[in-house]
């Protein structure tokens, strides 16, 4: 597993985000989870200790939605495994199954602060796979990554799932035929559960059925609905689809989610918003606008942001907190938007997303506000063991961070 640390991070000026900020604060960290924070923390004989005066300590950043290691840079077709567009249902697959956890974007994460992610299927499909919830670092293989692999299932609404069909002139070619799709599965899903669990009672053999298993979890409220989708039309399709089978909804991308935010406050169906940082480069992201996000969080929707990457490189995720932040959201809302507002939409805020005793220890040493863009990630922990640090002294005094490999963690 992810190796377990014991350190005291002290004289750090603590943002814990779900609680107000400690003025010449100290975090105690004992086999890599919190255990202590505040001032005047008790320090136990022989822990190590890093005197961060002058420095902000915030919580590892939590990226939403992304594709690190099932869209690997730099590999072109041969690491490039997001989508598998042979069956608009795609309830059977699973992203954890095509992770490299070697992808150079795992690197960018920490560079960037942001020490969990959860690794989600593409939006080619109308249904696209399940997703998990992963360390962005630490692990001898991906499986001693993994925070949660019951997170969500990803499905897409719009235009991907409607071209890629279309062009093999084949279900589904409209947003008919996606929606029906995605009801149709769930129908098989109900009627599978209902002759499994009679099989069970009468003690008689059933055959398994990936998929359906997958959304028979969906039904039982034990995975969310991750939602691709970005019109408000399609917005509303995702209400009325949730609603009809009983699921959790969250919306991601939720491009026009302004339009229909009275309505997804109103519902509490929240939104992982973004990339922000792209061209309108079809037609529903006409009205694509950082604005956008922050109407829905003044309407009252709960809001996390996302770099959906590598649409955005993965560090970039802290700046779209600000300049959402320069265009009127919160200070204190942006940065739950890449911290405790996604642990807490995707069920990880037991583990990850704030700053706590009896959660796990991925902190962050930063030389400033975050929101800052001139600030920098200095130091990263994950679970009490720093992965990643910022040398100034490196490439000839310009500076370069150094992540610890994997090569010399568990040589």
């Amino acid at each position: 597993m992810t190796t377990r640390s014991s350190i005291a991070i002290t004289h750090a000026y603590v943002v814990p985000v779900a609680a107000e900020p400690i003025e010449d604060g100290t975090v105690l960290i004992q086999d890599g989870v919190i255990t202590a924070v505040g001032q005047g923390v008790a320090i136990p004989e022989g822990t190590e200790t890093i005197d961060a005066r002058g420095k902000w300590l915030l919580p590892g950043f939590v990226e939403a939605h992304g594709h690190l290691g099932v869209h690997e840079e730099g590999e072109g077709w041969a690491g490039q495994d997001t989508n598998e567009m042979t069956d608009p249902d795609g309830s059977a697959l699973r992203a954890l199954d095509a992770i490299n956890v070697d992808d150079e974007g795992f690197r960018d994460a920490l560079a960037g602060g942001v020490t969990t992610a959860v690794i989600k299927p593409g939006s080619g499909n109308p249904i696209g796979g399940q997703t998990v919830a992963i360390k962005t670092w630490g692990g001898r293989t991906v499986d001693e990554q993994i925070v949660s692999d019951s997170v969500s299932v990803k499905s897409a609404l719009g235009e991907n799932p409607k071209r890629i069909y279309g062009d093999k002139k084949q279900l589904p070619s409209t947003r008919l035929g996606v929606t029906n799709v995605i009801r149709k599965a769930f129908v098989d899903a109900q009627n599978y559960v209902a002759k499994r669990d009679a099989a069970a009672a009468e003690g008689k053999p059933f055959e398994r059925d990936l998929g359906k298993e997958t959304l028979a979890r969906v039904l039982a409220g034990e995975l969310a609905w991750d939602q691709h989708t970005h019109r408000a039309d399609d917005i509303a399709t995702a209400i009325r689809l949730s609603e009809e089978f009983g699921y959790r909804l969250v919306i991601n991308h939720g491009t026009d989610g302004h339009k229909v935010a009275d309505v997804l406050a109103e519902k509490d169906i929240p939104v992982i918003y973004g990339p922000m940082f792209t061209s309108r480069s079809k037609v529903e992201l006409r009205d694509r606008s950082i604005v956008n996000l922050v109407k829905m969080a003044d309407a009252g929707v709960r809001v996390a942001i996302t770099t959906d990457h590598p649409v955005i490189p993965i560090n970039f995720l802290v700046h779209q907190a600000t300049f959402a932040l320069r265009d009127g959201l919160p200070w204190t809302t942006a940065l739950a938007a890449i911290t405790s507002s996604p642990a807490s939409i995707l069920g990880l805020d037991t583990r990850v997303g704030t700053i706590r005793e009896g959660l796990d220890g991925d902190v962050v040493l930063w030389s400033g506000d975050p929101l800052d863009t001139t600030a920098r990630a200095e130091r990263v922990f994950i679970t009490g063991t720093e992965v990643y640090a910022w040398d100034p002294a490196a490439d000839g005094g310009r500076g370069a961070g150094r992540v610890v490999e994997r090569s010399a963690r568990f040589a």
